[in-house]
């Protein structure tokens, strides 16, 4: 296990944001951890205890160059209700011997995790449940604190919980502590678009101090932070004997599942927003230490924060130092600074936790999944609910189930086509990527694109048997995408094949690889080997049938064209077109069109309009982008100044060009290309009426010029 892993080859530059991230979430986690530390049992002071060696211990041992440890929401929570459950009174003496003790066990179940390595069940969470699941925690905590805002006490539950709470405050709300708290978080949601580099955070938090000190803020009823005694925490052993057993296993149990689960998502969530990786397993690893270390200083349990991650974000946090940082400065202000503390207003340091969890939230995300894939947005809400309603524990349950549900659902509808000949490419490609592909007379071809298995092999059988008719003499299968296959998919291979077999129809598994024809073994499907049902490739299983080229095609000819390489070269780039983009092919020429003007409003180079590349424009595709260029024809003029016919003949000359350069190197698709000039030319008229009447005029007019030079040639 390596040490400072994120501190190697430490580039100094980073040192000032570094240091001023680390003193701000000091500050920060001075009113976060002091409260959470009072919800699960414990006396406020060991909040701020907990925020000196658990921090420095993960900060020496995390991969993660900017998440921040310390005493959190959830496993807070938790402890806080288990101790109930126990009959254990919140601040008792009682509390502060058993609080211990939970939180040594859940660190010895992170070791276990760790050895395990368990963190690798992450990888099974997508991202619309991380985002859900850390949009639901954000929200979660801010509906916690808001109470505070207004003169009352945090928040403790779930969703409807913490509604009830904020309506009972509400009825007993304090004004000046509310305008404080509102204002402060006003004050910070413009700094950070006007200034985001500016450590607002920490001025707001000195001029709240100021005006404690010089204003009557007890008489206006604003809360502060409790005084504190100064001195470090005392290191002891945890009486084991405070909890039973039995009870301890349970509860350990499920907060260790907690505070992995939770910070792992976040963690992977921040590394991937922001391009880093991070190692799951030495990151439990750094849980566990810091656990130990919050056990042996009597305090309540630790987890990854958010919040004071997203504060560290905010002020561009580079490296772990930021938490070494973070507890070194919480020594300084146990010695030094406790006095402080006890002038720090509660309504404004609500706020900027409020402001940070803020900005950790993942609502864009929704906004762009409820736009992309409306499946994708209702597994984030269904993550996002699940937090907010029923609670971490069963959030992080909800999220597995669904991670799972969205892996078998897409399983289950793999991408396939039935798959055709292409004579001039001499390739098989699928039916629906060109009018050109044409299916085999009496052969079925049909690639299937997934790993095949219980919940999609239905879709398989379904497939093949929607296309056979009296006329099919043969279902090949293109298996290429097939890696595996369990007991359910060759129960449904075997009876496909046997079906067909009764219909005197040939059945072929090809292309695939060759461990898949091991487990067809290993199923008992060695016999469809053996009768030469498996075989290599599509040519070989069409050799079998007695078929070989030229491939005798549907409403085609069965003769081969010769095809020039250069020929060959230009049908491949049209098909590509239409093979990358297909339906929105057009709406790709548009978007370079647009992208070409955008860069004539900027250079007025002409040149580069007619003469810039993009990467599918080939003699045909160049056609049509052309057709495309006219429809912006009046726009061009307006912003070149250039004559309007001028730039009309322009490009009918490169139109002209193009046909020439296809009549003399190929003239068998001279003729395709008259025959596309007169769609493109049809279309051009329904949507530029008064482009097309310029072109044709223009048209007109240079091939009477034209043949009035050859008159007189002549």
């Amino acid at each position: 296990m390596k040490i400072t892993p994120t501190l190697r080859n430490y580039d100094k530059a980073n040192l000032p944001k570094d240091i001023l991230a680390g003193v701000v979430i000091a500050a920060v986690s001075i009113p976060i951890s002091m409260g959470y530390s009072q919800i699960a049992g414990l006396p406020a002071v060991y909040g701020l205890y907990g925020s000196v060696f658990p921090i420095i211990l993960f900060a020496l041992f995390s991969t993660s160059p900017q998440f921040i440890f310390g005493v959190d929401a959830a496993p807070a929570a938790l402890i806080g209700s288990a101790l109930i459950t126990l009959g254990i009174e919140n601040g008792s003496p009682q509390a502060m011997a058993a609080v211990p003790v939970l939180t040594f066990y859940i660190a010895i179940w992170l070791l276990v995790f760790y050895l395990f390595k368990a963190g690798r069940l992450v990888n099974y969470i997508s991202l619309p449940v991380m985002g859900g699941f850390i949009t639901g925690i954000c929200t979660t905590i801010i509906l916690m604190q808001v109470p505070k805002l207004m003169g009352g006490t945090s928040g403790v539950g779930e969703l409807f919980e913490l509604v009830e709470h904020i309506y009972h405050t509400a009825l007993q709300i304090n004004i000046p502590s509310l305008v404080l708290g509102v204002s402060t978080i006003v004050i910070l949601s413009v700094a950070k678009r006007v200034i985001p580099k500016f450590p607002s955070a920490v001025v707001v938090m000195a001029v709240g101090a100021l005006m404690t000190k010089f204003l009557p803020m007890d008489e206006w009823g604003v809360a502060t932070l409790a005084s504190v005694e100064p001195g470090l925490p005392k290191w002891s052993i945890p009486n084991f004997g405070a909890v039973p057993l039995t009870d301890a296993f349970t509860i350990s149990l499920s907060v260790a599942g907690v505070i992995m689960a939770e910070t792992l998502l976040a963690e992977n969530n921040f590394a991937q927003k922001n391009g880093y990786r991070i190692d799951d397993n030495s990151e439990i690893f750094a849980f566990a230490l810091g656990n130990l270390a919050a056990s042996f200083t009597g305090c309540c349990p630790m987890n990854g924060s958010v919040s004071r991650t997203a504060m560290g974000e905010q002020y561009q946090s580079r490296t772990q130092l930021t938490g070494l940082i973070a507890g070194l400065t919480m020594i300084v202000v146990l010695l030094c600074g406790t006095g402080f503390i006890g002038y720090l207003p509660v309504p404004v340091l609500t706020a900027i936790v409020i402001c940070a969890l803020w900005g950790a939230t993942e609502f864009h995300l929704a906004k762009k999944l409820w736009t992309l894939n409306k499946k994708e947005f209702l597994i984030f809400a269904g993550a996002f609910f699940g937090v907010l309603i029923f609670g971490t524990i069963n959030g992080v349950v909800i999220g597995v189930f669904l991670s799972f549900g969205e892996m078998i659902l897409r399983s289950s509808k793999p991408a396939r086509a039935f798959v055709g000949y292409h004579p001039e490419h001499r390739e098989f490609r699928a039916l629906s990527e060109s009018d050109e592909v044409k299916p085999l007379e009496g052969i079925v071809i049909y690639k299937f694109s997934s790993s095949l298995f219980f919940a999609n092999c239905k879709a398989f059988q379904r497939d093949i048997e929607s296309v056979i008719n009296d006329d099919t003499r043969a279902v090949i299968v293109d298996a290429s995408g097939i890696t595996s296959i369990d007991v359910t998919a060759a129960e449904t291979i075997e009876n496909v094949y046997k079906q067909l077999k009764e219909k005197d129809i040939r059945f072929y598994m090809t292309e695939h690889i060759s461990d898949l024809n091991q487990q067809l073994r290993k199923l008992g499907l060695c016999y469809m080997i053996e009768e030469g049902a498996v075989r290599k490739s599509i040519s070989i299983a069409l050799k079998d049938l007695g078929i070989r080229r030229p491939y005798p095609i549907v409403g085609g000819s069965t003769q081969r064209t010769l095809i020039s390489p250069r020929r060959r070269q230009i049908n491949s780039k049209m098909q590509e077109l239409t093979w990358a983009f297909g339906a929105d092919s057009e709406k790709f020429i548009e978007k370079q069109i647009n992208l070409q003007i955008e860069q004539l409003k900027e250079t007025g180079d002409m040149d580069k309009l007619f003469n810039g590349k993009w990467t599918y424009k080939e003699e045909l595709d160049e056609d049509e982008w052309l057709e495309h260029l006219e429809e912006h024809l009046k726009e061009i003029v307006r912003i070149s100044g250039r004559d309007e016919t001028a730039l009309a003949d322009s490009i009918e000359l490169s139109r002209r060009k193009v046909y020439e350069r296809i009549k003399e190197e190929h003239p068998e698709l001279a003729e395709r290309f008259v025959e596309k000039r007169q769609v493109l030319d049809e279309h051009l008229k329904k949507t530029r009426p008064e482009v097309y009447k310029l072109v044709k005029a223009r048209r007109a007019l240079k091939k009477h010029e034209s043949d009035s030079a050859a008159s007189r040639e002549e």
